[in-house]
């Protein structure tokens, strides 16, 4: 379910579209096997992304939030089960 979604990926979408000046995305899909959501390979399921962009300033942390899961909606509809987001 979740074919192709890699770190690689999502630092590619969120580069694009919301030019940031900080980026960190960490599989911890691995740290995940058994649970929820995983699809048993241990990658592309669970995910962490710190990021900074010029877009969040003066924007609430629920609306810097939705700008990043707006940027990844493609690949939560494919299957990317668990989104940590934290802002900078």
């Amino acid at each position: 379910m979740s074919t192709g979604i890699t770190a690689e990926a999502l630092r590619a979408r969120l580069q694009e579209t919301l030019a940031p000046t900080q980026l960190e995305v960490l599989d911890e899909s691995a740290a995940h096997l058994g649970h929820a959501g995983q699809d048993g390979t241990g990658s592309g399921t669970h995910f962490r992304v710190r990021i900074a962009s010029p877009l969040f300033e003066g924007r609430p942390t629920v609306a810097r939030h939705r700008l990043v899961y707006d940027a990844l909606r493609e690949f939560l509809d494919r299957g990317l089960h668990a989104l940590a987001i934290e802002t900078l």
